[in-house]
């Protein structure tokens, strides 16, 4: 699969092209990009691909079979419906729509038009997320009852400010969609949400929302940008014990240092023994080894399922349940009241 890399940020840069480079039947044939500074960066890294100035010119072209879209989350929804009215498959980065029924009509278009659109949840293969599934998944917690999933940062100054961003929408989309993914969709929300004043406008920078999941479990979900505070923690409680593990997110710091995992991926996705969680059961307290993971599998995937029919590693009606628990969550912060789902 030829892919067209739309836009050659951070984001783009660091989370997506190196993880694309490592997947299997899926390589980048074109970037999207329009500052000097990037286009420099794609001639040094990738010498041999073409570099347009807009969606539009690549389109044109006709010299790829889907694209990401990486650019700011304003520009997700149009841009995606762009790529996929002219046919191209899509995974679109988080968050992928400003509100469900945006999202429901991107959806409805990838249908209508034959292509496959997806969300980039890499979330769901953290190593630290991978671990604690897995003992869910093996039964070792028993029933379980309810979840942890904490992401805090001592880093403001990252926020997308404004209405239209904010630390829910960002970082929600992903802690809030690792959930939904491992314990299944959401009978009714609960939320607090803190805004700071920024110049930018004012922004939601801390918040936690409680799931309450149809089946039956308890997910409280939080994050802050500011509290002066960095620390990760998945803890779960189930009927035989409790696990707990305080991850690096070790994928995304070998990325952000210039690691790409095509260089050596027997190793890639591995944490450090001090980043191990631990099992607590009668009787014992066992640190469990964590469980090697690899984001760019949800490229190799992706290109086989555009191309099988498949539904992707993200189908769209998870990553739309992901968007009515946002919208549910904003709700239920704005009037003190439990926002019940249909």
């Amino acid at each position: 699969m030829k892919l067209g890399l739309v836009g050659y940020g951070f984001g783009g840069r660091v989370f997506h092209e190196p993880f694309i480079d490592a997947a299997d039947g899926v390589e980048v044939a074109a970037v999207v990009a329009r500052s000097p500074d990037k286009i420099a960066q794609i001639n040094e890294r990738l010498p041999d691909v073409p570099v347009f100035a807009s969606l539009t010119e690549l389109i044109d072209a006709k010299i790829v079979d889907m694209v990401t879209i990486t650019t700011p989350p304003e520009t997700h929804k149009p841009l995606a419906l762009e790529a996929i009215n002219a046919g191209l498959h899509v995974i679109c980065d988080k968050p992928f729509a400003p509100t469900l029924d945006d999202a429901r009509e991107m959806a409805q278009a990838a249908k209508d038009n034959g292509v496959l659109l997806n969300v980039f949840h890499n979330r769901r293969w953290d190593t630290d997320f991978r671990t604690a599934k897995h003992l869910i998944d093996t039964g070792q917690l028993g029933d379980i009852w309810r979840v942890h999933n904490r992401m805090d940062f001592d880093d403001w100054v990252t926020l997308e400010v404004g209405p239209g961003g904010g630390l829910l929408r960002d970082l929600g989309s992903h802690v809030i969609d690792q959930m939904l993914f491992q314990f299944g969709p959401a009978a009714a929300v609960d939320a607090q949400v803190e805004y700071v004043d920024l110049p930018g406008g004012t922004t939601d920078a801390s918040f936690v929302v409680h799931v309450r999941h149809k089946s039956g479990v308890h997910s409280y979900i939080s994050a802050s940008k500011i509290n002066y505070f960095t620390e990760r923690e998945i803890r779960v409680y189930g009927s035989k014990g409790c696990f707990v593990v305080n991850g690096t997110d070790v994928q995304a710091g070998a990325a952000i240092n210039g690691k790409r995992p095509a260089d050596d991926p027997e190793n890639w996705g591995i944490e450090p023994k001090e980043a191990w969680g631990t099992l607590y059961t009668e009787g014992k307290a066992e640190t469990v080894p964590s469980v090697q993971s690899r984001i760019y599998d949800l490229y190799t995937q992706f290109a086989h399922d555009a191309q099988t029919g498949g539904k992707g590693p993200v189908p769209i009606e998870t990553a739309i349940h992901t968007v009515a628990v946002l919208d549910a969550a904003r709700a239920a912060a704005r009037t003190g009241k439990t926002v019940i789902l249909e």
